[in-house]
């Protein structure tokens, strides 16, 4: 093929999508050009600025005619900031952009046809929705800044404020800011190896207003800590909790595996529905709390519970599906490598006094088959794999086990799809899917869906 563009060409084009990356994409004579903070109708000018042998990408040098769908967004910093990709496209776009991935993430890659899958499920206010938030930290001149990654680079957008994050993670950045001029704490750099201040995390229950701020440091010495304390107890609302988290490895691993606390509590409290929660800094918890609940709720209403069932929640993290599913079913197995997310589950199962849930450590392609082999079979099986989907010997003994019912819970619809293509050739057919947007204004979603044996699917 001859490839149409050549760098610094200028071009008109038309932006018929979004890639996962958030990134406008058009064609010009059959060749595909990745358009950066194109919007799905919008008609652009464009200065090419890379060429590659399948695709090119370019800058826009005019919008000649904004899409229908076009927004100002709420942050200043949107149209640079890695954090959002979609704060310039209406939320009823989004929404339906998410709808379209997951369709044709489905017909293309899995193959499936005749699926029913739902509209997706969006918020009623998608801003300030985060109870989780990371920064990372560096220094220009004489500059403290603390915020998000440039789309594409580990540059710092410097920011004072988040709209998809809890508010009070305005205050906190005000903090440290102050602290770490007032006391010439240096930054990290990525380069030296040198430096002090990481990263800094943020944790933030919705239902008890509990505040939990994690300062990563690149070793044990911090200085002028009591003081930071002190500045973080005057201006942070609710403070339950500061940990100093230690990561001396050249890693882009945000957290290390020490952790200290220097005031307060090592665990903030929070709720999805009844259930509570004890978060620690290492504990991995739903971000988005409000859609949560509705996620599990979906989960519950697929697996269709009685309460002689047994279920094998796979990927389970602290436990917070298992232990909705718990209430419902006769016998609840979690399995997750994170040894201490095993150990937050069970202290999670005891403080809700769920009593018929059990949590093994080590890989879902390890263990899941060894309580298999042991004689454990389940009436459902409840997947919810990090982006990569599962590995093909969990596919291979659900489908030895046979439950009569699979939940899967993804936050990767190419993944998906291709387990779903997987499991349809094994006996197993996809009932339907319900997209979740979990992430407002990013190009993530979550999907949920419910998959029966192929003798008893109606």
């Amino acid at each position: 093929m001859i490839i149409p563009v050549n760098q610094n060409d200028i071009i008109d084009i038309e932006v018929l999508n979004i890639n996962h990356k958030g990134q406008g994409v058009g064609m010009i004579d059959g060749f595909t050009v990745f358009v950066d903070g194109g919007l799905i109708g919008d008609k652009v000018r464009v200065r090419v600025t890379i060429v590659k042998k399948n695709y090119a990408v370019g800058e826009i040098v005019k919008l000649l005619n904004p899409s229908l769908y076009r927004v100002d967004s709420k942050c200043s910093v949107a149209d640079i900031c890695g954090g959002c990709q979609l704060q310039s496209l209406s939320y009823e776009a989004q929404l339906k952009f998410k709808t379209d991935k997951v369709k044709n993430d489905i017909k293309r890659i899995g193959k499936l046809k005749n699926i029913l899958i739902h509209d997706t499920l969006g918020m009623k206010n998608p801003y300030y929705y985060r109870n989780k938030a990371q920064f990372p930290v560096s220094i220009t001149g004489k500059e403290i800044k603390l915020g998000f990654y440039e789309r594409g680079t580990h540059s710092i957008v410097n920011i004072n404020s988040c709209v998809i994050q809890h508010q009070v993670n305005d205050k906190i950045l005000e903090t440290i800011k102050f602290y770490m001029n007032e006391f010439g704490t240096a930054p990290y750099n990525e380069t030296t190896g040198k430096g002090v201040i990481r990263h800094i995390l943020t944790r933030t229950s919705f239902h008890t207003d509990e505040v939990m701020v994690v300062i990563i440091t690149n070793g044990v010495k911090l200085p002028y800590k009591d003081e930071l304390i002190k500045l973080l107890e005057k201006n942070v609302s609710k403070l339950k909790s500061v940990i100093q988290n230690i990561n001396s490895k050249k890693t882009n691993k945000i957290l290390g595996d020490r952790c200290i606390t220097l005031y307060g509590d090592d665990k903030i409290v929070d709720y999805i529905g009844d259930l509570k929660f004890n978060i620690s800094p290492l504990s991995f918890f739903q971000v988005n709390p409000v859609q949560t609940k509705v996620l599990y709720d979906k989960a519950l209403e697929y697996a269709g519970l009685t309460e002689d069932d047994t279920v094998f929640d796979l990927y389970c993290g602290i436990g917070s599906i298992s232990l909705f599913l718990a209430k419902k079913a006769k016998n609840v197995y979690g399995i997750e490598v994170v040894n201490q997310a095993i150990k937050d589950a069970r202290e999670n199962a005891k403080i809700n006094n769920i009593d018929n849930a059990k949590f093994y450590t080590g890989k879902a392609e390890e263990v899941f088959p060894k309580l298999y082999n042991q004689g454990i079979k389940a009436d459902v099986v409840v997947v919810d794999p990090p982006r990569k989907g599962c590995d093909e010997s969990v596919l291979n003994t659900i489908v030895q086990m046979q439950p009569q019912r699979i939940v899967y819970v993804s936050c990767n619809p190419s993944t998906l799809a291709r387990d779903l293509k997987y499991l349809d050739e094994n006996k197993y057919k996809t009932i339907e899917i319900q997209p979740v947007d979990m992430f407002p204004h990013t190009t993530h979603v979550e999907t949920i869906v419910r998959i029966q044996r192929k003798e008893s699917a109606k």
